[in-house]
């Protein structure tokens, strides 16, 4: 297809062929076009379909605002649906189809839906899809599901690389056209530091788009020559293809920039970075969008803004149409007619809404006064448009020009509200700006060129001055204003047609009507009900004319209507730049124990634990699985010892002469008597009574202590506990500090366990049962010297220790307890192995403190003293906390040792039927016991601790299973603790 559109001039690169495809067809443009001017060049007007009714859509704007030429981009894995055509920027290679249709883009089977159009106006969902009840799994929402969606996904993992960035600067002016260009030279020539961002990819703005003059030079070239004199400024950064799409507290704002997509390859380089851009001040020159006016059938590919068909044949040398009428109600209109035909454009006609004279002289058109379109012809393309008086013109491009609204987006983004102004039929920013942030130019209201200019350059030099610099002197650019008035007319009342105002959603001038008969009259429920505005345009050109009718119906002003909240971000952002580098391995940040690279050496297979990749278990040649690993450490940790790297325990130093009486607050049980040289197992409630963590607290001297915490709630106990110091207890002498990361703490467990620490700790340390009890703790020094800390404490059963030596020196640690256990054949041990013998000793962990158990629950009520403050205490003795047959923490066993427990299975008596009605109770940890030959398991059950050598049946609906299993104690191993006291 040739470039039948093509017309003379515009800001493109004609030496340059660009060689795409759409839909399957070998299409040319040149470098310098969007995909969207392109299409137009080779005369492609049908380019999508609706979102609800499937009805044939064009391209309708030349920016971010398009809501209908959203095409799916590239292929394979480099897929990228939802596209708007108008802001692709054109390069050689690109792969471009159309989206949202069954079949063919001509011929769409699910265009049959336009003829229920009738059955589907504003709400029907609501109505439709409540009755029967019984329908809506079975039919609607399979239906709504399938029929759901525009463009689709690759379902292939994204090759391309995002990343995220952060940029400090004085100020930062957002949009790079006339007043963004103004204020940015004013700061920049005063010294600022300035941040010009504009999501275009050549700066200028409208400059590009028009014929007018700056400083008696094309806008366009004035506008390449004011970045030329920003670029060689060292304190001003401009960032092109970067759309600012958020304002957020203390003068931070979120920026989007495009960095390789348009590029037939990134080249290793990220394709979009997140910014997030400190600014002491901010200028928003943003600009404005056109408005157009809803008539019958305005919805033909061919019917587009007026400002958009200026732009495309100004900047990118494109006429939409052959035989083209302009329909406006603002001069405005007039110089796009104007701008045409200087291009030899054939204009049939100019309509104007107003009893006005014409505003310029354009050459061929008649110029029909207080006339309107009320209807147009040609489904997949337009041909004619028929007028309030009858008459019919022939035309295969209608632009329509509404008027102009101010981009005030980003004002409202801290719940801004706008304000109407009646002499541009628009609303315009309001008082309550975000802090910091001023308005300038166009998105202000000020909607002439010479009055941008001046307007960029004062609100500039206001910013400048605020922050304390001299600003420049140097005059603002010198323009001409251009004619600018305005007759507000929103739509077309004579149409018997659908009058179309959100192209994408499909809604329409009945709609909003139909809203207002139904009762919902504000802004807020008019946009869920009729579902305007919230297509990927976010209603940029739909609101102001549905806001407008609202109020007809209302008799309010539009001032009384007013507008909907706008949100960030301003345009669609990516899920891919919002994630960053965050995915596969790096999608969150993770921790390396210090003994890591000696267990990746010795076979280590590593689980997430929390932030952390800690050993799961340490296979061996010849083992079949999983579990021959986690049975064999077991047995060998039994049997003789087995080392764990437990450094990802949470450990805080608390120190001070009230550190006693402060842990005697934060913990349940007592602490102030703990002796120094001893540990004390220790219990955490919320204020609401229900256990949140659990841990020990060694006294390594009068007035320091060492807490351990669970791995999981390391950060949320620290948090805690200095909110506690900080709020509840200030004048508590006390000081807190996370070593997590300092030490590397090693368990020891098993009955030679004792023997291989003596091999390793120095002989002035004498750590037998006697010196060194269950329980004890002190400072020892290691391998002739180094400084270590040892703690009895057992979390398998067996006697135990845990060793803690400088986190630097942990590798080496682990080498030196398993060259030392060599003759004891000690084994390292992963968490598969900790989990079974914890389980096997009946020690509660997460899956027991799931934050709705007590003390009571684990059977500990008698650890929560009454006789001292602390938190949780008071409420955790509330009746309902204390029933008689309330859950508790009890062992279970399957009557037929063969069958295997499930974890989450409910508990049922016997003979009962297996309902909620009926659930005594729930299994939250379950093991295979190598030392007992049969799966076990700890769970909560109804009076589980009066219920012992009772059999209940263990139910699980999901797994489809039923198992007899008897209550047991939850000390499966050594219940009297004979072994850890050896």
């Amino acid at each position: 297809m040739s470039q039948t559109n093509r017309i003379k001039g515009g800001l493109i690169d004609r030496n340059q062929v660009m060689n795409f495809t759409f839909n399957g067809k070998a299409m040319q443009g040149h470098a310098g076009d969007t995909l969207a001017s392109a299409l137009l060049a080779n005369g492609q007007r049908l380019v999508g379909r609706s979102f609800k009714y499937h009805r044939p859509r064009g391209i309708f704007t030349a920016g971010s605002e398009e809501p209908n030429a959203l095409v799916q981009l590239r292929s394979g894995a480099y897929q990228e649906p939802n596209t708007r055509a108008t802001v692709a920027e054109l390069f050689d290679g690109l792969t471009a189809t159309s989206q949202n249709h069954r079949g063919s883009l001509e011929f769409d089977l699910m265009a049959v839906t336009d003829l229920m159009a009738p059955f589907l106006s504003a709400g029907f969902y609501y109505k439709t899809f409540m009755w029967p009840r019984a329908f809506w799994e079975k039919l609607y929402e399979p239906m709504i599901r399938k029929s759901a969606g525009l463009g689709s996904l690759s379902m292939e993992e994204d090759p391309d690389s995002y990343d995220k960035g952060f940029v400090h600067c004085d100020l930062l002016v957002i949009g790079a056209g006339p007043s963004g260009l103004s204020a940015a030279l004013a700061a920049g020539r005063a010294g600022a530091r300035v941040v010009l961002a504009d999501e275009d990819f050549t700066p200028g703005g409208r400059l590009n788009a028009e014929t007018l003059e700056v400083d008696g030079t094309a806008g366009a070239d004035w506008a390449a020559q004011a970045i030329a004199e920003l670029a060689a400024m060292d304190n001003v950064r401009i960032m092109t293809r970067t759309t600012v799409y958020g304002a957020y507290d203390h003068g931070i704002y979120g920026a989007l920039e495009r960095c390789t997509d348009h590029l037939a390859s990134s080249g290793g380089k990220p394709r979009q970075i997140l910014w997030r851009i400190y600014s002491k001040r901010a200028v928003l020159a943003a600009g404005s969008t056109e408005r157009p006016i809803a008539f019958g059938n305005n919805d033909r590919p061919g019917v587009m803004l007026a400002g958009a068909v200026r732009t495309y044949a100004n900047r990118y040398g494109v006429t939409p149409g052959q035989q083209v009428a302009v329909f406006t109600n603002n001069d405005d209109g007039w110089r796009t007619a104007a701008d045409l035909a200087a291009n030899g454009v054939a204009i049939n006609a100019i309509i104007d809404t107003r009893d006005a004279p014409a505003v310029c002289d354009v050459p061929g058109a008649r110029h029909i006064r207080n006339a309107a379109v009320v209807d147009t012809v040609g489904r997949k393309g337009l041909k004619s448009v028929t007028l309030t008086d009858g008459q019919v013109i022939p035309v295969d491009c209608l632009a329509v020009s509404g008027g102009w609204s101010p981009n005030v987006h980003l004002t409202c983004h801290q719940r801004g509200r706008p304000t109407w102004r009646e002499d541009i039929c628009a609303f315009v920013p309001g008082a309550d700006l975000p802090p910091g942030m001023a308005v300038a130019g166009a998105a202000n209201g000020s909607m002439t060129l010479a009055a941008a200019l001046t307007e960029g350059r004062a609100v500039a030099n206001a910013q400048i001055k605020a922050l304390g610099m001299t600003p420049s002197r140097k005059a603002a650019p010198k323009a001409e204003d251009e004619p600018r008035d305005c007759a507000p007319f929103w739509h077309v009342g004579e149409s018997k047609n659908r009058a179309w105002l959100d192209l994408q959603n499909d809604v329409t001038v009945k709609d909003v009507k139909q809203s207002y008969r139904e009762g919902f009259r504000s802004v807020e429920h008019l946009k869920r009900y009729t579902t305007l505005g919230m297509a990927t345009d976010q209603g940029k050109t739909a609101n102001i004319p549905a806001l407008a009718i609202m109020a007809e119906c209302t008799g309010k002003t539009l001032q009384d209507t007013g507008t909907t909240i706008f949100r960030p971000p301003y345009t669609p952002v990516p899920l891919g730049a919002l994630g960053g580098r965050s995915r596969g391995k790096d999608f969150r940040p993770y921790r390396l124990t210090p003994s890591h690279k000696w267990a990746s050496e010795n076979g280590a297979t590593f689980v997430e634990v929390g932030n952390w990749l800690r050993a799961q278990w340490y296979a061996r040649p010849g083992e079949q699985g999983w579990r021959d690993s986690v049975d064999r450490e077991v047995e060998m940790t039994r049997n003789s010892v087995g080392i764990c790297d437990v450094t990802t325990l949470g450990k805080i130093d608390v120190q001070g002469k009230d550190a006693a009486e402060f842990l005697n607050k934060v913990y349940a049980n007592g602490f102030a008597k703990l002796a120094v040289g001893k540990v004390r197992y220790g219990l955490m409630l919320r204020e609401d009574g229900i256990c949140y963590d659990d841990g020990t607290t060694a006294r390594m001297g009068e007035n320091h202590y060492v807490m351990t915490t669970t791995t999981a709630n390391a950060v949320l106990v620290f948090r805690r506990m200095e909110f506690a110091r900080q709020c509840l207890w200030p004048d508590l002498d006390v000081h807190l500090i996370s070593t997590t990361d300092g030490w590397a703490q090693f368990a020891v467990a098993g009955p030679n366990a004792r023997n291989l620490l003596r091999k390793v700790i120095d002989a002035g340390h004498d750590i037998s049962n006697e010196a060194f009890p269950f329980m004890g703790c002190g400072e020892v020094t290691v391998c002739g010297g180094m400084p270590a800390r040892l703690f009895r404490i057992s979390f398998s059963g067996e006697l135990a220790y845990e060793i803690a030596v400088p986190a630097r020196y942990g590798n080496s640690m682990m080498q030196v307890l398993m060259e030392a256990g060599k003759e004891f054949d000690a084994v390292p041990y992963g968490t598969e192995a900790l989990g079974v013998m914890r389980i096997e000793k009946g020690h509660a962990a997460g899956n027991e403190l799931n934050g709705q158990t007590t003390a009571y629950n684990l059977g500990m009520g008698k650890m929560v003293s009454q006789t001292k403050e602390c938190i949780g205490n008071v409420l955790s003795q509330r009746p309902e906390m204390l029933l008689e047959d309330a859950i508790k923490l009890v062992g279970f066993r399957p009557v037929d040792r063969s069958q295997k427990l499930i974890a989450g299975s409910h508990f049922i008596t016997k003979g009962d039927e297996a309902t909620m009605a009926n659930d005594q109770g729930w299994m939250t940890s379950v093991a295979y016991s190598p030392s007992l030959g049969h799966s076990i398991g700890l769970g909560f059950i109804k009076s589980g601790d009066t219920r012992k050598g009772e059999v209940v049946r263990a139910v699980s609906p999901i797994h489809g299973t039923e198992i007899e299993v008897e209550i047991v104690s939850a000390h499966f191993i050594d219940p009297e603790g004979e072994r850890l006291r050896a």
